[in-house]
């Protein structure tokens, strides 16, 4: 056992010492043939994993179909066909929407500002800006 420890260690030192490694004539072709099945691998991989995303994607559309939901890209293409379909024939671009309650501040503050300067005017000119 001694023996077989001491001749194995010795081919190992001359490796590390830069004697000359044994060589596999084959290494070559091993080395291919497993770069190949480490090729196939994947592929099979990708595959069973296209195969099963398929399947969820057909559960999914079920589901949408059922409970009436549509997927964002749907969403996302039927507004901007709502879009180009109001400015059809429109030289300029679309406008933009309003929000309830802007714009309407502004002219608020200008009644209010108008209703105290007519407080103090005297009461013969209240009558006329009143009209």
């Amino acid at each position: 056992f001694s023996l077989v420890l001491s001749i194995g260690a010795t081919k190992d030192m001359g490796k590390m010492l830069g004697g000359d490694e044994e060589k596999d004539p084959d290494a070559a072709k091993k080395e291919e043939e497993r770069q190949e099945a480490l090729r196939q691998q994947e592929e099979e991989r990708k595959a069973k994993y296209a195969k099963m995303e398929a399947e969820r994607e057909v559960m999914r559309q079920g589901i949408r179909d059922k409970y009436g939901i549509k997927k964002k890209e749907e969403k996302e293409a039927e507004a901007q066909a709502a879009l180009e379909a109001n400015a059809e024939g429109s030289l300029t671009r679309p406008k933009k929407a309003i929000p309830p309650g802007c714009g309407d501040e502004e002219e608020e503050e200008e009644e209010s500002i108008l209703d105290t300067v007519i407080k103090y005017l005297p009461g013969p000119l209240q009558d006329m800006f009143k009209k």
